[in-house]
């Protein structure tokens, strides 16, 4: 068969890597191509149409200020969907970009799987309708995700956590280390390294007396963000340290972490390395997702558990005092580090995933088998 697939962002990449690797297991014939990243290109070994780094950005103005480089890219990639004629059109996470990729799919005819839902049970319920009429299957990562989409009239399948089972049992030796996860976006930069910066100075790094004394502080960075671009919005004598293609080596090493509320987060949850998530946005966008959310809180594990496992500081509540504090209880306040660890296995024990083969596999396995009818 011929698939297209869609990822718009770091995560989607990875997990759009996976599958096409399991896609040419099961489809040794398999013709594809996409809108994604070098992950999904070295999978593949060709095939790549755009680069989701050339249009990857948040918050409402954000979108707003970009949004003709947007719809041009948009009009780009449905041109070469209907010139390169899918049998199955394959869309990862990013929402607001894919579903209207799957709405101009339907209206032409071709078949729509969506691999990791739009979070809907979020916010956003108004897309359910939408999403019932235009993907032909669903195939989620959070076991109550299947329930919630089949009592609204969608297929939906579960066959596990992908993060879960990549990342289960690498947890390493700890060390006297903080990781520092701002995020992928320009947005989210600026948001939080001048909350690093701010912590470092108040931390005492040289001083014997600091409780901190001896530290390192470590920024894994995404990968499609150079360590220029952090160094940019670092003071020059910083000491934070700027690693690149490392981030779960140093969320498995790390005593604590601090973070971007998204991905980075549940990955942390997942190492059981104790975190404090820090989130913020511009006051239009702020304002919108306050109207908007209808959980109780951002982060997934979080979310999945039903209660607050660690603390998430968002908007003015994130001061650069109150994220310290917080990290000092994560790091050295052992009540608080066993309920998070106790959190965190509990998490662990809902996304075991069942059957044979990875979940990539599975996934890739019942594709094709349903598509191919």
């Amino acid at each position: 068969m011929r698939y297209y697939l869609i990822a718009g962002e770091a995560s989607g990449d990875m997990h759009g890597a996976a599958l096409i690797r399991s896609i040419k297991q099961f489809d040794p014939a398999a013709e594809l191509r996409f809108h994604g990243g070098e992950k999904m290109l070295e999978a593949a070994g060709g095939g790549l149409f755009r680069d989701y780094r050339e249009t990857a950005v948040m918050g409402i103005t954000e979108v707003a200020l970009k949004m003709r480089r947007i719809l041009r890219n948009i009009s780009l990639v449905r041109q070469d969907i209907l010139a390169w004629k899918p049998d199955l059109l394959i869309l990862i996470d990013y929402p607001g970009f894919n579903m209207r990729m799957a709405r101009f799919a339907h209206r032409h005819g071709i078949r729509v799987c969506y691999y990791i839902a739009p979070k809907v049970w979020a916010r956003a319920e108004g897309r359910v309708r939408q999403m019932r009429r235009d993907i032909d299957m669903l195939y989620v990562i959070f076991p109550f995700e299947q329930d919630y989409f089949r009592r609204h009239g969608i297929e939906a399948r579960y066959f596990g956590n992908p993060l879960a089972e990549k990342i289960h049992a690498q947890e390493g030796p700890r060390e006297k280390m903080v990781a520092l996860l701002p995020g992928s976006r320009k947005a989210e930069l600026k948001w939080m390294l001048p909350r690093f910066a701010a912590i470092e100075r108040m931390m005492h790094l040289d001083d014997p007396a600091s409780p901190w004394h001896g530290w390192r502080l470590v920024i894994p960075a995404a990968p499609n963000v150079t360590p220029e671009e952090i160094l940019s919005r670092l003071p020059q004598e910083s000491r934070i340290e700027i690693l690149t293609g490392c981030t779960y080596d140093v969320l498995s090493r790390a005593s604590s972490a601090l973070i971007n509320s998204g991905t980075a987060s549940f990955e942390a949850a997942l190492f059981r390395t104790p975190q404090v998530v820090s989130y913020g946005v511009n006051f239009i966008t702020w304002i919108y997702g306050r109207l908007a959310i209808r959980v109780k809180y951002i982060s997934l594990a979080n979310i999945i558990l039903d209660r607050r496992i660690f603390p998430e500081l968002i908007q003015g509540a994130a001061t650069p005092q109150r994220l310290l504090s917080a990290l000092e209880f994560a790091t050295f306040d052992e009540a608080t580090r066993s309920g998070m660890l106790a959190g965190y296995d509990e998490l662990r024990g809902m996304l075991t995933h069942q059957g044979e083969g990875s979940v990539t596999d599975q996934i890739a396995a019942d594709m094709i088998q349903y598509f191919r009818k």
